[in-house]
């Protein structure tokens, strides 16, 4: 393999390590329900830009390693991170085409579809209800939409990564 292509693995590598460090950082509570699945949506950015680089697999082993990260059920969002990658690899060619709200519409029914999903396994294990704390995440991972787009939009500029 050149090694124009370990430098792009390191730099995906590099994001998605950011991502899960976000997705861990101390907040106070009231903050804490605002902090938005950032591993999500840097595989979503990764898998429509580059989808022969990031795929299901990918998703997998990140969503196996949140688990263990955030101490939850092994498997629930390795499920969900692969689904909804799953779903953008199938829709990558158009997706990208879309001007950035259309995509941040996207964006958001994908992250509701993982919480929705990680709502529904989680109350497999014990009945919960679904409270106003359920939608936080998935708006403010939408707004970040067009921050994470043009950071790493920026990180894969200097040297295309392919």
């Amino acid at each position: 393999m050149p090694l124009n292509n370990y430098i792009g693995f390191f730099r995906i590598l590099l994001t998605l390590i950011f991502a899960m460090c976000l997705r861990i950082v101390p907040l106070s509570s009231e903050l804490a329900v605002l902090n938005p699945d950032w591993v999500l949506i840097v595989l979503i950015y990764w898998s429509l830009y580059i989808p022969e680089r990031v795929g299901i697999f990918n998703a997998w082993t990140f969503g196996l390693l949140t688990d263990v990260l955030l101490g939850r059920m092994l498997g629930q969002y390795a499920l969900a991170y692969s689904l909804i990658i799953y779903i953008c690899l199938k829709f990558h060619k158009r997706l990208r085409q879309f001007p950035l709200l259309q995509q941040g519409l996207f964006i958001f029914f994908c992250l509701l579809l993982s919480q929705l999903l990680l709502f529904f396994i989680k109350n497999l294990q014990h009945p919960a209800q679904l409270h106003a704390s359920f939608w936080l995440p998935v708006f403010t991972g939408t707004l970040s939409w067009p921050l994470v787009y043009g950071l790493l939009s920026f990180v894969s500029m200097f040297r295309r990564i392919k």
